[in-house]
């Protein structure tokens, strides 16, 4: 099974996840920010992972350090996790609906971390959660990841809608891209040879 631990602590967060890219979308989340647990637990169900983690941060201040980090040490588990690449499908691509919202994900586990966002909350707030936060983990995921990473919000009116569909639509293709295709199994999805 394709899995690691990371620890991460910082001045600022004190992090412990677990990681089973090969799973069926267990889930154990507590980062004290409940709308970002709701949207992890997307995470890990639809992307067919289990996921143990257990974050907290100076939330004092705000969440931000919090959801940042959560993505930091994310990223660096999938890394870890899917090792050398070899088998993997590599590319994904989904258009996600929920209710009014529809976005559309594309991505890459290339190595090479690059995100583009082109989506856009008619609020700034989900709850008490800041909505400018959702790309701020995204980022965090795609360069600490190593993933080329592109969301575009179709339509959409209710904010809530449209970050669950964007944190499904991450996990679809996620599920989709770390598969191990038969027909490559023990090949890197490369010409080059290494990713």
């Amino acid at each position: 099974m394709r899995q690691t631990q990371i620890t991460r602590k910082t001045t600022e967060t004190d992090i412990t996840l677990t990681l089973a890219l090969d799973g069926s979308g267990q889930r154990d989340i507590q980062t004290g920010v409940g709308f970002f647990d709701h949207m992890l637990d997307q995470l890990a169900r639809h992307g067919l992972m289990d996921l143990t983690l257990r974050a907290t941060g100076d939330r004092h201040i705000d969440d931000h350090h919090t959801v940042e980090d959560v993505g930091i040490a994310l990223g660096q588990a999938l890394t870890q996790a899917i090792g050398e690449k070899r088998g993997i499908r590599r590319y994904a691509d989904c258009r996600l609906a929920m209710d009014d919202a529809q976005v559309a994900c594309a991505l890459d586990l290339s190595g090479r971390a690059y995100l583009v966002w082109n989506v856009a909350f008619p609020t700034q707030k989900i709850g008490s959660f800041d909505t400018e936060l959702v790309r701020e983990f995204f980022q965090a995921l795609s360069s600490h990841g190593g993933i080329t990473l592109h969301l575009d919000l179709i339509h959409g009116a209710n904010s809530h809608h449209i970050c669950e569909a964007a944190f499904k639509a991450v996990a679809r293709c996620l599920r989709v891209a770390l598969e191990v295709d038969p027909r490559q199994a023990d090949q890197i999805p490369s010409t080059k040879g290494a990713l």
